[in-house]
């Protein structure tokens, strides 16, 4: 087979990384041929490059904003494996050229699957052969067991001690350290990045407010209107700096409280 040129859609550059090493050792025909991270960015991309390009790995929630909206200001015609760690995009991913939804954290035979679908969607000449049963995904998808970190083994002087998830008010990192802070202000050093507990914690539970922070709903004590549109939230105990919501995340952030 020709070689197959993959753009991906990835805020996060550890993710983004390790995906670019997964697709090339599937396949030597495989080219990751650009790496872009926000909304924005793939726009101007997909703009200068309409044509070179031949299937895209997309993440859903990005810096600054749902990949959903790049479909806004482009006309995309490729495939796109969508690559998330949400479970309740399916029929708007299979609305925009989705041809395969994988959830986070994902493993090689997971994207060695998507990637063969693909080479049998370009092969194909029965399109019956590879038509999607949206319905019957999306409810595979939500019978998949979830399951969620409830605790946090970590260095506490010289111990190794436990600590509930559910007790942690917010994660926060600085200095290439992310730190867990509970609600009775205890601080500890967890060996996550910011990106790995977005995928092991409970979404419902806990909310990506920017890049330096993960805050726990049962701790936000307020929500105050901040300059252009932003949002100023007051979480307890209180953390190091202001936590504010960017503009394009706060219709997120609301519908995720309203959850």
């Amino acid at each position: 087979m020709k070689q197959i040129r993959i753009a991906i859609i990835e805020d996060e550059p550890v993710t983004a990384r390790n995906l670019a090493y997964v697709l090339q050792t599937i396949d030597p025909v495989i080219k990751v041929i650009s790496i872009q991270t926000g909304v924005e960015e793939a726009v101007e991309w997909f703009i200068e490059n309409p044509n070179n390009y031949d299937l895209i790995f997309m993440d859903i929630r990005l810096n600054d904003g749902l990949s959903f909206d790049i479909f806004k200001h482009v006309n995309l015609v490729k495939p796109v494996i969508f690559v998330t760690a949400y479970n309740d995009y399916a029929i708007q991913a299979f609305k925009n050229n989705g041809i395969d939804y994988i959830l986070k954290p994902f493993d090689q035979q997971e994207v060695e699957k998507a990637i063969n679908k693909f080479k049998t969607l370009v092969t194909s000449v029965n399109e019956e052969s590879v038509a999607f049963n949206v319905s019957e995904i999306i409810a595979q998808l939500n019978a998949a067991p979830v399951s969620y970190k409830r605790s946090f083994l970590v260095h506490f002087r010289d111990k190794l001690i436990p600590v509930e998830t559910a007790t942690i008010a917010w994660f926060y990192t600085a200095n290439e350290l992310v730190y867990a802070h509970t609600n009775d202000a205890r601080q500890y050093i967890v060996d996550f990045t910011m990106e790995q507990l977005e995928q092991q914690l409970d979404p419902m539970l806990f909310f990506r407010a920017n890049r330096q922070f993960i805050i726990n709903r049962k701790e936000i004590s307020e929500v105050d209107f901040y300059f252009n549109g932003r949002l100023s939230v007051k979480v307890k105990p209180a953390p190091p700096e202001s936590i504010i919501i960017s503009k394009v995340r706060v219709p997120q952030f609301k519908s995720w409280m309203n959850s």
